[in-house]
């Protein structure tokens, strides 16, 4: 059940494209859409982002400003905040966020994102979700909205389907081009049109049966690696009070060709995915089949115990200097979630950050990757990593291992690091998470 851009589609198919979101998932297919050959219409409600990118300036790594250059020098690509020029649309995607607020699902960007593009919706056009959600969204939430505002019925009057993003930001490997992209529709010809259109985009399409199974396989991708993540984190600390490696047990276990996928213990999980999307499909058990997702629980309660675990290391390594954390200067490196990118969304960075300056630590932060606004505690100072900054500070603690940082000026000023990726090479001052 795949299909090829070779077998499908020509890649200059001319349709009338909108996006709705304008974010890391968003601008990518916006982007990857006029370069297909469609007229993309990128529609965002932050007027500051629309902003920049009409100024040609990129804030997702994997759309750098050359690309966004030409994409708005064919004219091809217009940027707007305006939902009037949505109108005559072919084909919509719409990648808007889907955040916890207290701790249960927040659709309120999927359903103003359905008002907005039900105001232009006419028969024919193809409607996609792509924003990662808990099964039965796309037909009971977004497309039962649809229909409501526009009189119009999925399947019948206009084609439904949900595509669900896979993009991992920084990833120089698998883009959205190379990524095979899941497919699906409310009904047969929803799925042809949705696999149609994505075939322009991307290398292979998969199809699945209907929404439903398209939106749990997101979950289930994004629960595995939260689990797996769970498993190595609490490893991790048991391994240190056992006076084990864990890091050297996890590179022989890898050794072995089959039954095992190395992952590595961190300071926390960050991004959209995983402190997010697997609460998604516990909370959707719960609330239908009246049971807890009890891996999902279990992950979610280790995980989000690392950044206390990394202030709780920290601490014991300041009292070994005869330096209490009250008062001390701590150099951190990294706040996006994960290195080589700006991304800082659910970044346990933050969360370490704030730990520390309830000790009364005095907290320095480096980050040449994060750009736009992360929710930092202003008491957090912004610097460069440079000789002196790490010099002046007691300790350093290494969260994100961005490529450019200079790790040999860390390694012969710093008093003590703690590295939380396994990122320096072994020397005295420096500890392994």
């Amino acid at each position: 059940m795949s299909a090829t851009k070779k077998d499908a589609v020509p890649r200059k198919a001319g349709r009338r494209v909108v996006v709705v979101g304008q974010g890391y998932v968003g601008l990518p297919l916006a982007v990857g859409a006029v370069e297909a050959g469609h007229t993309v219409v990128g529609y965002d409600v932050d007027a500051g982002r629309i902003a920049r990118l009409r100024s040609g300036d990129s804030y997702v790594e994997d759309v750098d400003a050359g690309r966004l250059a030409k994409a708005l020098e064919s004219g091809a690509y217009r940027p707007t905040t305006d939902a009037a020029e949505l109108a005559g649309f072919d084909v919509a995607v719409v990648t808007v966020p889907t955040p916890l607020l207290d701790d249960v699902p927040d659709l309120t960007c999927i359903e103003e994102a359905a008002l907005t593009l039900a105001a232009h919706l006419r028969p024919g056009a193809l409607i996609v979700l792509e924003s990662t959600t808990y099964p039965g969204t796309t037909e009971d939430v977004f497309g039962a909205l649809l229909q409501k505002e526009s009189g119009l019925c999925p399947g019948a009057d206009f084609n439904l389907g949900y595509s669900p993003e896979r993009i991992d930001p920084g990833n120089k490997r698998w883009s959205l081009e190379t990524t095979p992209k899941i497919v699906s529709g409310v009904d047969a010809e929803s799925l042809r049109r949705t696999a149609e259109f994505y075939d322009t985009v991307v290398e292979r399409t998969v199809p699945v049966r209907d929404p439903k199974t398209a939106e749990l396989t997101k979950l289930l991708e994004n629960t595995y690696r939260h689990v797996n993540i769970a498993l190595v984190n609490e490893m991790a600390v048991i391994a240190r009070e056992l006076g084990v490696d864990v890091w050297e047990a996890i590179d022989a276990a890898s050794s072995k060709p089959f039954g095992f996928m190395p992952f590595t213990p961190g300071p926390g999980v960050g991004g959209h995915c995983l402190p997010v999307d697997p609460r998604y499909l516990s909370w959707r058990v719960e609330r239908e089949l009246g049971r807890r997702f009890r891996f999902v629980d279990l992950a979610n309660d280790v995980n989000s115990q690392m950044p206390h675990y990394v202030v709780q290391r920290l601490v014991q390594a300041l009292n070994e200097l005869q330096r209490p954390a009250n008062g001390s200067r701590v150099l951190l490196l990294g706040l996006a979630y994960k290195r080589n990118t700006g991304d800082a969304r659910e970044s346990p960075a933050v969360k370490v950050a704030e730990l520390l300056l309830r000790t009364g630590a005095h907290v320095h932060a480096v980050d040449p990757h994060v750009r736009e606004s992360v929710p930092l505690d202003t008491r957090v100072r912004r610097v460069e990593l440079t000789e002196e900054e790490v010099a002046a500070a007691d300790a350093v603690v290494l969260l994100t291992a961005h490529d450019d940082f200079d790790y040999d000026v860390v390694l012969r000023g710093a008093r003590h690091v703690l590295d939380c990726q396994r990122r320096l090479r072994p020397a005295a001052n420096v500890e392994l998470l």
